[in-house]
């Protein structure tokens, strides 16, 4: 038990280690990733009406399903989300390789903040306030408590990445830069599926449950 302690803090310690390290550039990504929750949140908020209506309607329809016998299909919803996740992984890893590629990083996770915002705001309008805080937690926590820092931990390598090619042109400290940041992006691609499989298995129950009771 003292071992996996151990092991658990110098874990810790090395993910507090990076992030000191790096801290400049995680604070960039986290304000273009809240930039691009705000504009989301802004969108849905002056959308018209009948976009509004739209968005109600399908959350309601979403809802009224659920509400009755029909049974998200997890399997499936494990393939989508693991694949988008995949996706998406090697998408910045690969962009992240590239010295003309990091504005596109900043980009997608504008993007991504984007749609966490629109999704949050479209749920806020549709239930009352608590009921949407409510369903915006179950549908979106678990699996974003891990998708989030993945993804800016990916932007964040790229970013280093590229000031190490910058700096130092030698052929052999760019290999060995590159090997690193595709060793931290695969283990970065392994923990968006765990967070696909959270969202299939767990996520999905819980918000299946959330709505019979209080939706």
């Amino acid at each position: 038990m003292r071992k996996q302690e151990r092991k658990s803090y110098k874990i810790l310690d090395l993910v507090k280690e990076h992030i000191r390290k790096n801290i400049k550039e995680y604070f960039s990504v986290c304000i273009i990733f809240l930039v691009g929750i705000i504009i989301g949140v802004m969108f849905i908020n002056n959308a018209d009406e009948g976009q509004k209506a739209q968005i109600t309607q399908y959350l309601g329809n979403f809802t009224e399903s659920l509400n009755t016998d029909y049974q998200i299909d997890t399997a499936k919803l494990l393939k989508t989300s693991a694949i988008s996740n995949l996706i998406l992984a090697i998408l910045l890893w690969f962009i992240g390789s590239t010295v003309i590629g990091i504005p596109i990083v900043y980009i997608i996770i504008g993007i991504r903040g984007f749609c966490l915002g629109y999704t949050i705001s479209s749920i806020m309008i549709t239930y009352a306030m608590w009921k949407g805080i409510l369903f915006s937690i179950c549908a979106l926590l678990l699996q974003n408590i891990i998708f989030i820092p993945c993804i800016a931990a990916l932007a964040v390598s790229g970013i280093k990445l590229y000031k190490s090619i910058i700096k130092d042109k030698r052929r052999e400290n760019v290999k060995i830069q590159i090997v690193r940041h595709t060793i931290f992006s695969s283990f970065m691609a392994v923990l968006m599926v765990g967070a696909a499989f959270i969202e299939a298995y767990g996520s999905s129950n819980i918000v299946s449950l959330c709505i019979k009771m209080f939706v």
